[in-house]
């Protein structure tokens, strides 16, 4: 369907990739026929895939993180020799997904500093071999909450120590993966930017430096309307999704909405404004015949 959207063949695909998987572990130790049926197709065809144990300490993987990163570590190399098997050279990233269970009800954890250590330990892991990282920014918050934020919060600066290429889960994800949120999704947004921002380097170039404003502001004054301020108010600082600082008084008068309130306000917006990527019509007509004959060889009844 990616090669018909494309216009490519399934060759010219295979060199220049459009599509990406995850392949998950049934941890401890088995590829599900499911997920192995789909790396070996994958490879074949040359897309990558991200190799990814379930490795949930207590549980799925031994209660201690050096014992549950041995099982990750065998289990995931284990479906990235297969991919090199299947197709040499296939693309494929090197996955983690450790974490602890609540030893009190075995429900998952998450943003846990368990699964802190365990996503830089495992970006460690991957630069050891030589490939892609991904790693997870997930939560097991029911609600949009501070412990929602909190935990996205820690597991993302795990994602990010560990140097990961690919964040999954990346905005949006609670309750350890059962459910969604619009709200969530744009906080999450939100932080991801930030962090974005907080790995920008500092430029520092002559104008950066501002010596010159420095010269013009008199001691006990202020830098607000001086010109090197005045060129760049507009771009100094990050612009938030969603922080409002404004004094308590204003924030009131204004509605007094808290962040995740606020959060309801932009993704309506941006469903509001949203505008579907053109398609040429030749190639949905493809890709609805090919839909239809799939439909009809898998035996899924009439479309």
């Amino acid at each position: 369907m990616m090669a018909i959207s494309r216009g490519d063949t399934l060759d010219e695909m295979a060199s220049s990739p459009g599509v990406t998987t995850i392949i998950s572990v049934n941890s401890p130790r088995r590829f599900d026929s499911e997920m192995a049926s789909g790396l070996m197709t994958m490879a074949e065809h040359g897309q990558p895939v991200s190799v990814t144990p379930f490795t949930l300490m207590g549980a799925m993987a031994p209660v201690t993180l050096a014992a549950a990163l041995v099982q990750q570590n065998a289990e995931a190399l284990f479906g990235i020799a297969l991919t090199q098997l299947v197709r040499p050279g296939s693309p494929v990233l090197y996955g983690a997904f450790t974490s602890n269970v609540d030893m009190r009800s075995g429900a998952p954890a998450f943003g846990t500093p368990e699964q802190v250590k365990a996503n830089v330990a495992s970006g460690q892991l991957a630069r050891r071999y030589g490939l892609p990282y991904r790693a997870s920014n997930s939560s097991a918050s029911n609600v949009v909450d501070a412990q929602a934020a909190y935990e996205t919060q820690m597991s993302l600066w795990g994602c990010i120590l560990g140097g990961a290429n690919l964040v999954y889960h990346a905005a949006g994800w609670m309750e350890g993966g059962l459910q969604a949120s619009y709200e969530k999704l744009i906080l999450d947004v939100e932080m991801l930017q930030q962090t974005m921002e907080f790995l920008t380097p500092v430029p520092v170039a002559s104008p950066d430096l501002a010596f010159e404003a420095m010269e013009r502001v008199p001691t006990g004054g202020h830098f607000f309307g001086d010109e090197h301020t005045l060129e760049r108010y507009e771009t100094a600082f990050y612009p938030p999704l969603i922080s409002d600082w404004q004094n308590h008084g204003a924030w009131a008068d204004s509605g007094g909405l808290n962040a995740t309130q606020r959060a309801t306000a932009v993704w309506q917006a941006a469903l509001e404004e949203y505008a579907e990527p053109p398609l040429d019509s030749a190639r949905r007509e493809q890709l609805d015949d090919y839909v239809e004959r799939r439909r009809r060889e898998i035996g899924d009844g009439e479309p």
